[in-house]
């Protein structure tokens, strides 16, 4: 009898559980991407899809936009004491939190959250009316951890809006759920947004913008983080709904299509860049938080020509 030939893609994930089992790769490192596998095997992008797939069933990896693929995390034991824990309203709303984060807001509902709480659901409307009120509360509380110890007053305009932007973007990058809590045209009065939004108004003051300019462009700066941030919420709704990252959604279905010559022929300017001898033929991996600080840069360096112009 012949001798069974292991597959491939079966190697090549033992391969990788072994490296993961010997902590030459610990949690929360970045696993090889699918190209990097592929480059590194010899095999197809397919294949080292598969392999890749074979360690996030076992248990070995997760597969989250905002870390990429990364070794998952040893859960300790649960303590006797943890479901005894005295229920607080800052509790639900840690919990609540915490489902957002993991599985987006949609997960989030009384049941879900009285679930982790370790109680029954009607016990939670001691400390919230209903999911609405949840919501905004959990968004609050959020916005309630931004730090302004480091805001020095007597700096620059520029230096100070750039620090609350980008801690602001920092904190919707961690909890990108936040952009879906309501529209920019139905802006919500929430304490603790109302706190970063007036200290980012004081911080724009030294512009020295007319009054309903100077509010515009603190919208759009906040408009700038959220709308790039919800990208990361996004994308979570396809990694659930397809089974593939951001990458390997890209290597498998846009660009086959994509390259086609056909394609390439009937966009020049795509192909200038991917085509054969296109100036990026050798792909492009879009970066978020990259582009988070190109856009910043130049809506500051804007606001310095507005600046000039109004003296």
């Amino acid at each position: 009898m012949a001798e069974q030939v292991e597959p491939p893609y079966a190697r090549i994930a033992a391969e990788l559980s072994r490296r993961i089992t010997d902590r030459e790769l610990v949690p929360g490192d970045k696993v090889p991407s699918t190209r990097q596998v592929a480059q590194e095997f010899g095999v197809a992008l397919a294949t080292a899809v598969k392999a890749l797939d074979v360690l996030r069933a076992e248990g070995l990896v997760l597969t989250r936009p905002r870390s990429g693929t990364v070794v998952a995390p040893r859960r300790p034991a649960r303590g006797s004491g943890d479901s005894a824990a005295e229920l607080t309203r800052e509790r639900v709303l840690a919990e609540a939190v915490a489902i957002a984060d993991a599985e987006g807001l949609e997960a989030v509902s009384m049941r879900a959250v009285a679930g982790r709480c370790g109680i029954a659901p009607m016990s939670l409307y001691r400390h919230v009316e209903g999911k609405d009120e949840l919501v905004l509360a959990m968004a609050d509380t959020v916005y309630g951890t931004l730090s302004f110890e480091d805001d020095d007053e007597s700096g620059s305009w520029r230096e100070r809006v750039e620090f609350l932007t980008r801690a602001l973007w920092r904190l919707h990058r961690a909890h990108p759920w936040l952009g879906q809590v309501h529209p920019l045209t139905r802006p919500l009065p929430l304490p603790n947004l109302l706190a970063f939004g007036d200290r980012l108004l004081g911080a724009l003051g030294g512009v020295g913008l007319p009054p309903k300019l100077h509010f515009d462009v603190h919208v759009l700066l906040y408009s700038h983080v959220v709308g790039l941030a919800a990208n990361f919420e996004r994308e979570d709704e396809a990694l659930s709904a397809t089974g593939l990252s951001a990458e390997e959604w890209t290597d498998l279905q846009y660009l086959p299509r994509i390259n086609d010559e056909e394609i390439m022929g009937r966009y020049p300017h795509f192909a200038k860049l991917f085509g054969h001898f296109g100036a990026l033929r050798e792909g492009y991996d879009m970066n978020l938080d990259e582009m988070f600080a190109l856009g910043l840069a130049m809506l500051l360096d804007g606001l310095e020509t507005l600046a000039t112009a109004s003296r």
